[in-house]
């Protein structure tokens, strides 16, 4: 086994970054990269602290990361399931690294920061969905945003239908939960259920 212990030898195998990996990256959201945020309807959020890295998937309707001005971003907390690991970590650690990505598209986003969470009425109300708000907004002062070039989602084939896993050869998440738990949660009564719960807990 060859380790690499130096950030010497990291460079001496890669070489250096060319002209347009280092001119994409900005610290304000541009015209260009505004397109790509308010596009995306789908969101990695990754956070650090005391106990360790997180990164947690963040979905809804295509812009529903708020982009206040062009260095601070809005992102609502919509209903999960209340381990709230993002937002501990936040409260002692504001870093925040955003990966977005485009149904349809190459190209994924990029956005690293530093986060608060608010509570403000006004502010949770304005981003009501289904007459619910969230109760928090992750707000993230911008450091620094750049596209990720295609390969990675060019190599996975990701938008091929074709390619598409067909969940029934997956363990349902019922199965997962009965397994490790000893059948004290989860089975076959979790996943009749899920639906019509994931339906009324949307927002």
């Amino acid at each position: 086994m060859t380790i690499i212990k130096t950030v010497e030898d990291l460079e001496t195998l890669y070489g250096q970054p060319g002209e347009a990996s280092t001119a994409k990256e900005i610290a304000y959201i541009s015209p260009e990269y505004r397109a790509y945020i308010e596009s995306s309807p789908f969101v990695a959020l990754a956070t650090a602290g005391p106990e360790g890295l997180d990164c947690s998937p963040r979905g809804d309707r295509a812009g529903f990361v708020r982009i206040h001005d062009d260095r601070t971003l809005m992102l609502p907390d919509r209903r999960g399931n209340n381990r709230v690991d993002s937002l501990r970590n936040i409260v002692r650690d504001p870093r925040v690294g955003l990966l977005f990505v485009i149904p349809g598209s190459g190209n994924t986003l990029r956005i690293n920061g530093r986060a608060h969470l608010d509570t403000d009425p006004a502010l949770l109300d304005s981003f009501r969905m289904e007459g619910k708000a969230p109760r928090s907004v992750i707000v993230i002062a911008v450091d620094a945003v750049y596209f990720q070039c295609a390969r990675a989602i060019v190599r996975a084939d990701l938008w091929n239908p074709a390619l598409h896993v067909d969940p029934k050869t997956l363990p349902t998440a019922g199965q997962i939960l009965a397994a490790l738990s000893n059948n004290r949660v989860g089975g076959e009564t979790y996943d009749r259920e899920w639906p019509e719960r994931a339906k009324a807990s949307m927002w």
